[in-house]
């Protein structure tokens, strides 16, 4: 799943930057309205954190940009902004969720996971497709009992083919949610990871779709 911090102060966006990615998110950052404007018009997230107090252009304006787009990424406000007003002008603006600073980080996390569950109409922090179940608190999957041990980019494949569990997921669009905007993007290494993936599962889950890419195969009762 790929994320977009807005974040004007370096160094708490470097820290959510760095605790996103050592969670299994890709993540890209901006400092600056303008900056953060074109990337959420531009790029492919799953969710967006973005600050108010922005240099170049306000957040809101940045946020009320996205929605008269018709950009339906959920976003999370992240603000020292604590007067209900703001908050009442951040919801209004199209925000999905508030977080007012300071704030402890695993807050932030919990309320991006549940964000992402409402995006794909999932009530549970947990991922089950058939013998999987990936939760996204712990980081962690398990395939019956045995537990899973993959690299960040093979769970980052593993969680999106999941969270779009028996829709066929291109190869460009994998690339564009597992990769920050400043990795060297090749879709042909897309398919190492896949095919590493399938022989740790060691059941046959995903498939490939012929000239389309992949797709995690489930049954209705499955995914939930």
């Amino acid at each position: 799943m790929r994320i977009l911090v807005v974040e004007d102060d370096p160094i708490l966006r470097r820290q959510l930057v760095d605790r996103l990615g050592h969670d299994g998110y890709a993540v890209d950052a901006a400092g600056d309205g303008e900056e953060a404007a074109f990337l959420g018009a531009t790029e492919p997230y799953d969710a967006i954190v973005l600050d108010l107090g922005l240099p170049k252009r306000d957040g809101l304006a940045v946020l009320r940009g996205w929605r008269d787009a018709g950009l339906t990424v959920p976003v999370l406000i992240l603000t020292a902004r604590d007067h209900w007003h703001d908050k009442v002008l951040g919801i209004d603006a199209g925000a999905d969720d508030y977080l007012g600073k300071p704030f402890h980080v695993e807050e932030l996390l919990a309320r991006l996971r549940a964000l992402v569950r409402r995006a794909q109409g999932r009530a549970s922090a947990e991922l089950r497709v058939g013998p999987l179940l990936l939760d996204t608190r712990a980081g962690t999957v398990n395939i019956g009992d045995r537990p899973l041990d993959l690299t960040a980019y093979e769970f980052r494949i593993l969680s999106y083919l999941m969270h779009h569990a028996g829709e066929v997921v291109s190869r460009t669009e994998l690339t564009e949610h597992v990769y920050a905007q400043d990795f060297d993007r090749d879709s042909n290494t897309i398919e190492v990871f896949v095919g590493r993936l399938r022989k740790k599962l060691g059941v046959d889950l995903i498939r490939t779709v012929r000239g389309l890419g992949y797709r995690l195969e489930c049954r209705s009762d499955d995914a939930r």
